[in-house]
């Protein structure tokens, strides 16, 4: 099985554990609020994972709606929505055929997983995400927002896609759908050095933990980047 798969499928507390450090300086909210307006939005949360985005919108009395393929991410995302007293529906299912009517959402956001199809479907990439992004283009209302955030490298210390794939799915997104995109960092912050190895070897793998040792990185660099448009009206 594919390593993320493999996560996903048997390791979502752990992921969780990690990414609970990630964004140290709140960088997310920031910029996706310069984007869209997210008080009493509905949102579709695409690869909703464990719950990153309503855990981090909690404030904002955002309405979301979280999907995700796979259930130990749906059962984690669960705990820590009732961890903090949240309410947003979770719900099994393919990014690529969403079981929700047509122009509901204010937003629809898939963070760090519209990515892995670049990689599962190396020959049918295109067609993969196309789908998934005619079904955010569907899901949302006229004026909606299309969000999607993707890894820029985890352990450098500049942004730049990891893996020549995600370099021409970036260059995809840009020229052939036209989305705009910023960059910022989403470093994690650990309580030591020996820590930040412990939480992310799994995820990473051991050349970063290699890397994390030799510059004892408690703060491990992180950069993510934001694609997004608005849907217009025909």
């Amino acid at each position: 099985m594919d390593h993320f798969k493999t996560i996903y499928s048997s390791q979502a507390s752990e992921y969780h554990r990690m990414i609970a450090v990630e964004d140290v300086d709140g960088n997310l909210v920031t910029s996706l609020s310069q984007i869209a307006d997210w008080s009493d939005a509905l949102v579709l949360d695409l690869g909703s994972g464990t719950g990153r985005f309503p855990l981090m919108f909690k404030d904002f009395q955002t309405r979301f709606i979280c999907l995700d393929l796979f259930l130990a991410m749906l059962l984690e995302n669960r705990l820590q929505r009732d961890k903090a007293d949240g309410k947003w529906p979770l719900v099994q299912g393919d990014m690529r055929t969403l079981p929700f009517p047509t122009g509901v959402f204010d937003i629809a956001i898939a963070g760090w997983s519209i990515g892995h199809l670049r990689a599962w479907y190396t020959d049918s990439w295109r067609m993969q995400i196309g789908l998934i992004l005619k079904e955010m283009e569907r899901a949302v209302k006229p004026e909606g927002m299309i969000i999607i955030c993707e890894t820029l490298s985890t352990g450098s210390l500049v942004p730049q896609p990891p893996t020549p794939e995600l370099v021409e799915y970036f260059e995809w997104l840009e020229e052939k759908h036209n989305f705009s995109m910023e960059i910022i960092p989403t470093d994690y912050k650990f309580d030591t050095v020996e820590q930040a190895v412990e939480y992310t070897e799994f995820f990473f793998g051991s050349e970063l933990s290699d890397q994390i040792r030799k510059k004892r990185w408690a703060r491990l660099p992180e950069w993510t980047g934001i694609w997004y448009k608005t849907v217009r009206m025909l």
